[in-house]
């Protein structure tokens, strides 16, 4: 699929998978997707764990209890490191941004769907429980998880705003 074909398809999938795994082939050129993306000083703080043994599933989808979760063929863990790499500050929140949309566009790309979770991570020390099932060691955090498969139901990308009311040229809201 052409990029700009992927970007107009990408859509948030919160909906069911068919039981069907997921190539580890396909999950590695996915996270490859997302190491390739910039990050700040290219310090690399984002690392990632691919979930793809059912009982881990099952375990995640215990503390999320999301459909897309429960009924996901692998699961994608993006796992940031919020050490100083500039002038004492952190750029680990935007170097998982960066990786996570490439990651979205590869996941469209290859014909599976997915949805970016973090919010939900924040509450009742969900993201420190999933840390805890796959042994990743603090002070690094579980940021963002992505639930993969192949959907069971179509999806589209909601609409979006035109370019007019979201960007111009040289100065904020002129035509």
């Amino acid at each position: 699929m052409e990029l700009f074909e992927a970007i107009s398809k990408r859509h948030s999938y919160r909906g069911g998978f068919k039981a069907q795994a997921i190539p580890r082939e396909d999950l590695t050129r996915i996270v490859q997707a997302g190491i390739q993306a910039p990050s700040g000083c290219n310090a690399q703080t984002t690392s990632f764990v691919i979930v793809d043994e059912p009982d881990k599933i099952a375990q995640i989808a215990g503390i999320l209890e999301r459909q897309a979760v429960k009924e996901a063929q692998a699961i994608i863990v993006c796992v940031i490191d919020h050490r100083p790499v500039y002038q004492n500050q952190s750029f680990g929140a935007e170097d998982c941004a960066a990786a996570v949309e490439n990651m979205l566009l590869a996941v469209t790309a290859l014909g599976y769907a997915t949805v970016w979770l973090d919010g939900v991570l924040r509450a009742e020390q969900r993201a420190e429980r999933i840390a805890a099932i796959l042994g990743i060691p603090a002070p690094l955090q579980v940021r963002i998880i992505l639930p993969l498969g192949i959907p069971t139901t179509p999806g589209e990308q909601r609409e979006k705003k035109p370019f007019a009311e979201r960007a111009w040229f040289n100065r904020y809201g002129r035509p």
